[in-house]
């Protein structure tokens, strides 16, 4: 796999596990969550590094080889999950 390719990886596989993650997360009647909530930390830290991962690639790809509407795209928005993910963990982080 080249490198190039990773923030559409990344962009789509975060996706999937930010439905899974907001899905998991609801409470049911007894007070749980849906998936057990170490399993969720653990999809969300995942989710973090690799949309955090693409968005790094993405944007410096952008920067070397100039600007390309897709790529800086899913690049922004690789940004864009990664801070999404890292707030959703500290909601998700029992204090």
């Amino acid at each position: 796999m080249k490198t190039i390719n990773f923030p559409y990886i990344a962009l789509a596989l975060s996706s999937l596990l930010l439905l899974l993650i907001l899905k998991g997360s609801e409470i049911t009647a007894d007070g749980t969550t849906q998936i057990p909530l170490l399993t969720l930390l653990v999809f969300n830290e995942f989710s973090f590094f690799v949309t955090a991962i693409g968005a790094y690639i993405g944007l410096k790809e952008c920067r070397i080889t100039g600007f390309r509407s897709i790529y800086a795209l899913a690049s922004v928005f690789c940004l864009l999950f990664s801070i999404a993910f890292m707030l959703l963990g500290i909601k998700l982080w029992p204090l």
